[in-house]
C-alpha cells in the first residue's frame, strides 16, 4: 500500500501520534508512506502534546506548498489518504474543489482517481454545513470515520481509548492489525 497522511491543526493530535506508531508497527504492509502537516497542525501538537516529536517520524514529511510532491498527482498510484484528525475546514475545502494546499490537493486526487480516502473529523456539535459537507465528501466516494472512541475493550488510560479509533481508522485502510473486534479480544 501507498499511503498519504495528513495532519490539520484540529485538537486531537494524540490521535496522529498514535496512528504514526500504528503504521510504523505494520511497515510490512506499507510500500510508501508520506505525511502532509498543516501549517497549524504542528502548533497544536505541540500545545496538546508538549513536544515536538512530530519532527521524529519515520516517514518523508513534506511541506503544504510542495505542489512537486508524488502524490500530488493520480499517476503516482497512491492507493489511501488519511486526514488524521480533520478540520471542518479542511473537510469544506475538499468538497468543494478548493485544491490551495498539497493536503486538499492530495484528497482531490484520491477523490477523482476514485481511491480511499479517510477523514477522522473532530468537531462537536456539528452544523447543517459540516453535515452537508460530510454527506457530500461521502457521495464522492470519502470515508467519514469520526474520532469517537469505543468502550467495549475496556480502555484503561486516555492512550487506550484513543487507540480505539485508531483501531477502527486501521481497519478502513484495508491493513491487517491485531487489534480488540466485538465478541472477541486484542
Amino acid at each position: 500500500m501507498k499511503l498519504i497522511i495528513g495532519v490539520t491543526g484540529a485538537s486531537g493530535a494524540i490521535y496522529a501520534k498514535l496512528l504514526f506508531q500504528k503504521i510504523k508497527s505494520l511497515s510490512s504492509q506499507i510500500e510508501e508512506c508520506c505525511v502532509i502537516f498543516s501549517e497549524n497542525a504542528k502548533t497544536v501538537w505541540r500545545y496538546e502534546l508538549g513536544n515536538e516529536d512530530y519532527e521524529d517520524i519515520p516517514f518523508k514529511i513534506y511541506e503544504p506548498n510542495d505542489f512537486f510532491a508524488p502524490f500530488a498527482s493520480g499517476s503516482a498510484n497512491f492507493d489511501t489518504m488519511i486526514i488524521c484528525p480533520c478540520t471542518m475546514g479542511t473537510l469544506g475545502r475538499i468538497v468543494s474543489g478548493i485544491s490551495n494546499d498539497l493536503m486538499t490537493r492530495s484528497a482531490d486526487v484520491i477523490l477523482k482517481e476514485r481511491r480511499k480516502l479517510i477523514l477522522l473529523t473532530r468537531e462537536m456539535p456539528l452544523n447543517f454545513i459540516h453535515l452537508e459537507n460530510m454527506k457530500n465528501i461521502t457521495l464522492a466516494g470519502g470515508i467519514i470515520c469520526p474520532a469517537s472512541p469505543t468502550f467495549y475493550s475496556k480502555p484503561k488510560n486516555i492512550s487506550e481509548l484513543c487507540e480505539t479509533v485508531i483501531d477502527r481508522l486501521i481497519s478502513l485502510t484495508g491493513l491487517k492489525t491485531d487489534s480488540f473486534s466485538w465478541g472477541g479480544e486484542k
